[in-house]
């Protein structure tokens, strides 16, 4: 299993797993994880579970002000331990469960 730990403001401190399932990250509230972030688009990006190789993938989705891996911003990322991901003012660690 893996999760992701919002690292800064208000909501520091909350995880929210990842699995199977596509997660959507945006300030729309029918999205997975909904920012209360102005600078964020509806919907910002997408983390997947790759099958093949059992690991996670962020894409942003054409957001205006993009998303950062590791301070670099990237359209498309696989996913390692410890990976800081801003979004926004949100700043994520990603994290795998042994």
């Amino acid at each position: 299993m893996a999760q992701l730990r919002i690292q800064n403001g208000g909501f520091e401190g909350m995880t929210y797993d990842l699995g199977e399932e596509p997660t959507v990250i945006g300030r729309n509230p029918n999205t997975d994880i909904t920012l209360l972030d102005e600078g964020i688009s509806r919907e910002h990006a997408i983390i997947e579970l790759d099958a093949e190789s059992g690991g996670f993938t962020i894409e942003d989705l054409q957001s205006t002000n993009g998303t950062k891996v590791n301070g670099k911003r990237v359209r498309s990322c696989e996913l390692s331990e410890g990976d800081e991901i801003l979004i926004g003012q949100t700043l994520f660690q990603f994290t795998t469960a042994a």
